[in-house]
């Protein structure tokens, strides 16, 4: 796989990797083609999986390498390491204070955002690509960082990010889907719904790379960055909605677990 990506440039690995990310959200969003209904129990385990994998992801592909960047770069690692992981989560905030959404299970008296008269479909797709914006970007930054030949950055690395950030996409496209589905939309409608969501990925990811490999200075506060976008959204939403039913905690915290080990393990394997 790594020869594979040899051959590009990051710009384009950047692309290649973010399309397989959308590619599997659209995964998720296809099972409303084979069932109606999914039980909650099964979807908060996967959105508990889906949260694991990205804390690890945070960690191991995104704060770790920026710290030892930071220092290569000569800065100081502990406050490039706090600048960007906490730009990254006020951005959240903020996009999540003015972006119009609405998360799933929720009635539209719960929507989010500045106000507006979009219908609950919209909402729902933009609730799940709040969530895909800083995945697109991680994976953009962490190609792009490649380019800059340093040892903390590897391409073994970013395949590992991608990989498993599109394993975590397909609980969001059927998170989309689904409820879609249930309301009485038609299936094809409910799942080019559900894989919109995950468009914005390769968007991010082109923008991401291309952005990082014209600084390179920057780097570091880039992958922190990253780093506390997505933690945001998984202490933000992502657990918040998988624990929604109280006899679900301890199944949700397992399978949270076994996301961050996963995880983990392509982290270290190809990193």
């Amino acid at each position: 796989m790594i020869d594979f990506f040899e051959q590009f440039d990051p710009v384009t690995q950047a692309l290649i990797a973010t399309l397989f990310t959308w590619g599997v959200t659209a995964a998720g969003a296809g099972l409303v083609f084979i069932t109606k209904v999914l039980h909650q129990r099964v979807l908060d385990a996967m959105l508990g999986f889906a949260a694991g994998v990205m804390i690890a992801a945070s960690f191991w592909s995104l704060l770790a390498p920026g710290i030892e960047m930071a220092e290569q770069l000569g800065q100081i690692p502990w406050l490039t390491a706090v600048i960007g992981f906490m730009g990254g989560g006020i951005f959240m905030r903020l996009t999540d204070r003015f972006l119009p959404h609405l998360h799933p299970g929720l009635s539209m008296d719960k929507r989010e955002g500045v106000k507006t008269s979009w219908q609950r479909s919209t909402l729902l797709v933009l609730a799940i690509t709040l969530h895909n914006i800083p995945e697109g970007l991680a994976i953009g930054v962490a190609f792009g960082a490649v380019a800059a030949h340093l040892p903390s950055a590897t391409l073994g690395g970013a395949i590992a990010l991608a990989i498993g950030i599109g394993i975590q996409n397909f609980p969001e496209g059927t998170a989309v889907s689904m409820p879609l589905r249930r309301e009485g939309m038609s299936k094809g409608k409910s799942f080019l719904m559900g894989q919109a969501s995950g468009l914005v990925e390769p968007i991010a990811g082109v923008g991401g790379a291309m952005f990082v490999m014209s600084m390179q200075g920057i780097l570091p506060y880039a992958l922190c960055f990253a780093a506390g976008a997505m933690i945001f959204v998984v202490v933000e939403e992502l657990i918040p909605e998988s624990q929604r039913k109280y006899e679900n905690i301890d199944l949700v915290t397992m399978t949270t677990m076994l996301g961050f080990s996963v995880m983990m393990i392509l982290d270290v394997a190809l990193g």
